[in-house]
Formats: structure tokens, C-alpha cells, sequence
């Protein structure tokens, strides 16, 4: 539905910029990744403004970062830029209530993240190399979007959360501001002298 919305938005000639209002803490790799790339290329035809009206982190904020202007509220919290893949061991609780599993598989790797028992060593190797594959190729997009040095990531990465004001000072978001200042940013950019700001029904 976003990425309708978004498409609609690029191809639509009245449309003269987009202001995103973001409040999320993330959610999966690929719709994030989806988003981030729509907002891209609407980029190139309009303005964008993303405002953090409450919490711009992790897949939210990848979903943001190719926006013109990322403007977010004194009070919310930004970044959080990191992956994680988690489960729980169930195997205690099973084995308690009489439970015991079964499968058949080809492939050595083929119960990565099983919860009916502790991970071994080699499934926890391979599910760090998907994790921090994706980890990086997270920061280098935030890189590359946001101007910011790939090789001090951990400044700005390592799923660290910020204030608003301390985001801004390490290059995350462009403004500290309220829902108004994002759209005097978004009229300034679009050059829109009277604005209609158009509303779902």
C-alpha cells in the first residue's frame, strides 16, 4: 500500500512534493529496503520531506534515509541501526510437557533457528554471515544516503539510539523540529506559493 502511494504520488503532476510522517520502530529487511528505494526515485521527480513525529529507528529510518530533508521532533528517539534475527529455546519447556521433535531434511543447514533446541556453533555461524551481510549493506545505504563516513559507522551505527538534537549533531537527520517547520521545509523546496496539502479520506 505504501509503495502504491508513493508511485501514485511520483506520476501525479499536481503532487508538487511529499512530506512522509514517520512514527515506527522498524519492522523487516526487504519492505524497508522497498520503501527506501520508492522514496529514492520520487526524490528524483519531487521533494521529499520524512518527519520523525515520534520514532524513526531501524527499518523505519532505512525506509527514510533518501529524502531530501529529515526533520524530527525534539522528543523523538532516531537510529537504531542494526539487524537481529531471534528465537526462543524451547527445548526445556518440551521436554517438561513431553514433547519431542522430528524432521527430515537435505542440507546441513536446513534447521537454522530451530526452536526445539539450543543452536549449534556452525548454525550461529551461518545465520551472523546473513546477519552481518545485511548489517552492511544497511550502513552503507545510510552512508551513501546521508554523506556520512562508512568506516566510522560505529559512531553512528551499532544500533545506537539517539535524541533527536543527538542525531543531528552526528549527521542522521538534517532539522530538530515540529510537524510546521517540516512543512515550511517541504513548501520552501517545492516552490509552492499557495499549498493544498492533500488528505486520505
Amino acid at each position: 500500500e505504501t509503495l502504491t502511494q508513493i508511485e501514485s504520488a511520483s506520476n501525479n503532476i499536481n503532487i508538487k512534493g511529499v512530506l512522509l510522517v514517520v512514527d515506527s520502530p522498524g519492522g523487516a529487511v526487504a519492505p524497508s529496503v522497498e520503501i527506501a528505494y520508492a522514496i529514492k526515485r520520487l526524490k528524483e521527480k519531487k521533494p521529499v520531506v520524512v518527519y520523525a513525529s515520534g520514532t524513526i529507528t531501524s527499518g523505519s529510518y532505512y525506509s527514510s534515509i533518501w529524502a531530501n530533508t529529515i526533520i524530527a521532533n525534539p522528543g523523538s528517539i532516531v537510529g537504531s541501526i542494526g539487524v537481529i534475527m531471534q528465537s526462543v529455546d524451547a527445548s526445556e519447556l518440551l521436554s517438561k510437557i513431553g514433547i519431542k521433535s522430528q524432521s527430515v531434511q537435505a542440507g546441513k543447514y536446513k534447521q537454522l533457528g530451530s526452536p526445539d533446541r539450543p543452536w549449534k556453533s556452525f548454525e550461529v555461524n551461518e545465520l551472523n554471515k546473513v546477519i552481518y551481510g545485511t548489517y552492511d549493506m544497511f550502513t552503507k545505504d545510510v552512508a551513501d544516503a546521508r554523506g556520512l563516513n562508512y568506516q566510522k559507522r560505529d559512531l553512528y551505527a551499532n544500533a545506537h539510539i539517539f535524541t533527536a538534537h543527538q542525531a543531528k549533531n552526528i549527521g542522521l537527520i538534517d532539522k530538530v523540529g515540529v510537524m510546521y517547520d517540516a512543512k515550511i521545509e517541504l513548501i520552501s523546496l517545492a516552490k509552492v506559493t499557495n499549498p493544498v496539502w492533500n488528505k486520505e479520506d
